[in-house]
């Protein structure tokens, strides 16, 4: 297969010769050889690369979730990296003024938390304010095209995790998402995505002949991205989602829990596609930090029919059911619950303490459908 950036590069960068480029990437900007993207532009006889955008994380992803990002000059380069996730998370006119084009290379990994395409949608806000291309290079959904789960945002809870009514899991590429996002949501910008050859709507990351870049320190194999669409939302209560451990988002767990009887419990639910094993770990940092945590490790045994958002949502309300007095959900800065900004409405986090689900995993299903129907004028792979 070859991605876009591989597609641009043997062609389309004939369309921009003579045009000043910005490069909105980060480690994840590689071909399939893992050069990155900043270096084929920088050497590129033809392509005047002046300005790099970092997002979340840095340009060379070495900051952590949540942390503010520096505007620097890249050591390698020598060019201005400009910070999308610092003082401000949408390119400046002084940031844009000595560019013509920006040209967008990053790996998202298929859940609406990950703020990559809200970086992007800030970035096509700004080129249309400003009357700048816009160019997406695109990648695989590494968790597929074809599965959707989950529920729909509400606006008064639409947040940097979750800007736009789009489900956990959406099955789009980021280019895909480019497209909906100036057909939906009104970001219309002079957009041109540089599709894929080769990629398919069935395939997960692992299916392609690609090597696997982290593109953020927690995303560390393809079964966390699977599981992340449903267990994100542990980042929203006082349960460990196993950062500061090598198996973050697979990991879930307190210093109250007793990993075997949970363990017990969530396979008695019998969820399709996983299993929980009983486990304990000591995270690193972030929650419950250097302290030991029962819990459980979640095993995906059969991709196809796994939903990550179910598993998730049954978990969480397991755990409030059996430590009634232990559990709770945090609040944001802003003083509301982070996870009603997860979860995209404020209606679960009741739900979930009283142990009444059912109901809302039932309505998610048919906000799949709506939105099926909605992202299908906007699909560029079979």
């Amino acid at each position: 297969m070859k991605l876009g950036l591989d597609i641009f590069l043997e062609k389309n960068y004939e369309d921009y010769i003579g045009k000043r480029i910005g490069l909105v990437t980060n480690m994840t900007g590689v071909n399939k050889r893992l050069t990155p993207s900043i270096d084929l532009f920088f050497e590129h006889p033809d392509i005047d690369l002046v300005a790099l955008y970092a997002p979340e994380h840095g340009i060379r992803g070495d900051a952590k979730e949540g942390q503010k990002v520096e505007s620097i000059v890249d050591p390698i380069t020598n060019l201005s990296v400009h910070s999308l996730y610092g003082l401000t998370k949408k390119p400046t006119k002084e940031m844009l003024d000595n560019i013509d084009v920006l040209v967008f290379d990053l790996q998202d990994i298929g859940s609406r938390y990950y703020t990559f395409i809200y970086t992007m949608a800030y970035v096509m806000e700004a080129c249309k304010e400003l009357d700048k291309e816009f160019v997406v290079l695109d990648r695989p959904n590494p968790i597929s095209g074809e599965k959707i789960e989950g529920n729909l945002i509400e606006e008064d809870v639409q947040s940097f995790v979750g800007l736009f009514p789009i489900p956990n899991r959406h099955g789009m590429t980021i280019g895909e998402i480019a497209h909906l996002f100036k057909g939906e949501f009104g970001l219309k910008c002079n957009l041109t995505v540089i599709p894929m050859e080769g990629w398919e709507r069935n395939q997960y990351f692992d299916d392609t002949d690609l090597f696997w870049v982290a593109p953020s320190p927690n995303t560390t194999n393809i079964d966390m991205a699977i599981l992340y669409p449903g267990t994100c939302l542990i980042e929203g209560t006082n349960l460990s989602e196993g950062r500061g451990t090598t198996r973050p988002f697979e990991y879930i767990g307190a210093p109250f829990i007793d990993g075997y009887r949970l363990a017990k419990n969530f396979n008695e639910q019998k969820l399709s596609g996983v299993l929980a094993r009983p486990t304990s770990f000591i995270p690193t940092y972030q929650k419950h930090k250097d302290e030991i945590c029962g819990g459980i490790q979640l095993h995906i045994v059969d991709r196809g029919n796994f939903n990550a958002f179910e598993t998730g949502v049954v978990l969480i309300e397991l755990v409030a059911t059996m430590y009634p007095n232990d559990f709770y959900f945090l609040k944001h800065e802003n003083g509301k619950y982070f996870f009603d900004l997860l979860a995209g409405t404020k209606r679960l986090r009741d739900l979930l303490l009283k142990g009444d689900t059912e109901a809302f995993l039932l309505s998610c299903k048919e906000e799949v459908k709506t939105f099926h129907n909605q992202r299908e004028p906007y699909l560029l792979y079979n």
